[in-house]
C-alpha cells in the first residue's frame, strides 16, 4: 500500500512523520527501571548515556562539555564558535543574553565575523582534554579542509563534521568541494557526519567511511530553514529511514555497522525515547541541554545558522533554565513536562515496555498517535 498523498495532478509527496505523531506501545513484559542499561559504544568510546550535546555556542563551552562528559555523556564544542574567536567570550554571551529581539540578529552577525583563531581551537580542545573525559569538536564542511590538522593535533578524540545538510557528492563550481570518503580514510581519528534526512544520503555518507551519522534537517529550536527555505524533514520518519540504511549497508559491507544519532527535534525527554524506538542508538541535544543554568547561553539558544552572514535560517530563542546539568539529565523532576530526568524518563520507558538496552528498544512497537502536546 502507498504512502504517498497526491498533493495536485502534477505532485505526489510521501508521508511522513514526526516525532509528536508517533508513541511507543507497551508489551506483555515490564522491568525494574534499575535493570536497564542506556549505555552505548561508538569506535573505542563507550558512554554511560546516550546523549551528545550539540555544538551551539548557548549550550557548550569547555567547562559545560567538561560536565557533560563526567556526567557520562559527550560534549562537542563548536569549532567556529565564540570560544575558538574570543579569548573570553564570557562578555559576549552575557550580550547575546540581554540582546533585543530587533537587533538580536544583526549584532551576532557582526560578532561572529571575528576570524577563528587556530591557536584558540588547539586550547580549548587541550582545556577539554586535560579534565580527562572524551574530546569531540565539531566543523562545518566548509571550514573542514582549513582547520582539521589544527583539530586532530590538538589530540580530539571523536571528530565531527555537522553542517544543515551534509552529502557525500556535494557540487561546487567555485572551489574543490571536500572529499568525505578520501579525507575519512586518511584521518587517524573516527568521523560523526551530518546531517543527513533520507535512505540515500545516509547511506552514500556511510559509505565514505563514517563512524556516525546525524539525522536531521532544520528540525531544531532555533531553526528557521522550513520558513526561510521551505526544507522541513519530520524526525521520526527520518531516523527510521536512516535506521533502515545502516541496516542494508551493514549486510553490504560485510557486518559494519555506523551508529545513528539523532539530531534535532529532540527537545523532551519523550522525544529521546522515539528516537530510540525508531532507530537511533544516541540523542544529539539542544534546546534540551540549553535550558541548564551550567549551559552558556544563560536561558537563550541559538546556532550558527542564526548569525549567517548573508542568508540567517535560525534565530535566538529563549528556552527558559528549568534546573542544573545534572537535575536535566538525573532529576529530581519538578514539573512534568519532559524537561527534567531525561534519563529517568528514557529507563523508565525502556523498563515500562519491556526492554532491558537500547539495541533492544529499537525493536519496540510503535504506532502512529498524532496529538497536539504542550
Amino acid at each position: 500500500m502507498s504512502n504517498e498523498t497526491e498533493i495536485g495532478r502534477g505532485k505526489r509527496g510521501r508521508r511522513a512523520f514526526s516525532f509528536d505523531d508517533i508513541a511507543v506501545v507497551p508489551s506483555r513484559r515490564t522491568r525494574d527501571p534499575e535493570d536497564v542499561s542506556v549505555g552505548w559504544q561508538i569506535d573505542a568510546y563507550h558512554f554511560d548515556l546516550p546523549i551528545v550535546a550539540a555544538p551551539m555556542d548557548s549550550v557548550m563551552s569547555p567547562a559545560s562539555a567538561v560536565a557533560l562528559g563526567e556526567n557520562g555523556g559527550l560534549g562537542v564544542l563548536d569549532l567556529e564558535g565564540l570560544w575558538t574567536r574570543y579569548e573570553n567570550p564570557e562578555a559576549l554571551l552575557e550580550e547575546i543574553a540581554t540582546l533585543p529581539v530587533e537587533r538580536a540578529t544583526a549584532r551576532m552577525q557582526e560578532i561572529y565575523a571575528e576570524p577563528i583563531k587556530p591557536d584558540l581551537i588547539t586550547e580549548r580542545l587541550r582545556e577539554i582534554r586535560r579534565a580527562g573525559v572524551t574530546v569531540a569538536g565539531a566543523l562545518t564542511p566548509q571550514r573542514t579542509q582549513e582547520y582539521y590538522k589544527t583539530v586532530v593535533d590538538a589530540g580530539v578524540d571523536l571528530f565531527v563534521i555537522r553542517g544543515t545538510t551534509v552529502s557525500a557528492e556535494h557540487v561546487s563550481g567555485n572551489a574543490e568541494p571536500l572529499n568525505l570518503k578520501r579525507f575519512i580514510y586518511e584521518l587517524d581519528v573516527p568521523v560523526v557526519v551530518g546531517g543527513a534526512s533520507t535512505y540515500t544520503a545516509a547511506l552514500h555518507l556511510m559509505r565514505t567511511g563514517a563512524a556516525g551519522v546525524l539525522v536531521g534537517f532544520g528540525g531544531g529550536a532555533a531553526h528557521t530553514t522550513r520558513v526561510s527555505l521551505g526544507i522541513h524533514a519530520p524526525m521520526a520518519t527520518a531516523v527510521a529511514d536512516v535506521a533502515a540504511a545502516r541496516r542494508d549497508y551493514l549486510d553490504e559491507s560485510g557486518g559494519r555497522y555506523v551508529h545513528v544519532i539523532a539530531d534535532g527535534g529532540v527537545g523532551h525527554s519523550g522525544d529521546i525515547v522515539k528516537a530510540v524506538a525508531c532507530g537511533a542508538d544516541a540523542v544529539m541535544l539542544g534546546a534540551a541541554l540549553a535550558r541548564s543554568s551550567d549551559a552558556p547561553g544563560r536561558g537563550w539558544h541559538w546556532g550558527p545558522e542564526a548569525h549567517h552572514a548573508q542568508l540567517p535560517r535560525g534565530e535566538r530563542v529563549e528556552v527558559g533554565t528549568v534546573g542544573t546539568l545534572e537535575e536535566i539529565l538525573f532529576g529530581p523532576g519538578r514539573q512534568a513536562d519532559g524537561t527534567l530526568n531525561l534519563v529517568g524518563a528514557l529507563r523508565r520507558a525502556m523498563a515500562t515496555t519491556g526492554y532491558s538496552d537500547l539495541k533492544e528498544f529499537q525493536r519496540v512497537e510503535v504506532v502512529v498517535s498524532p496529538y497536539q502536546p504542550r
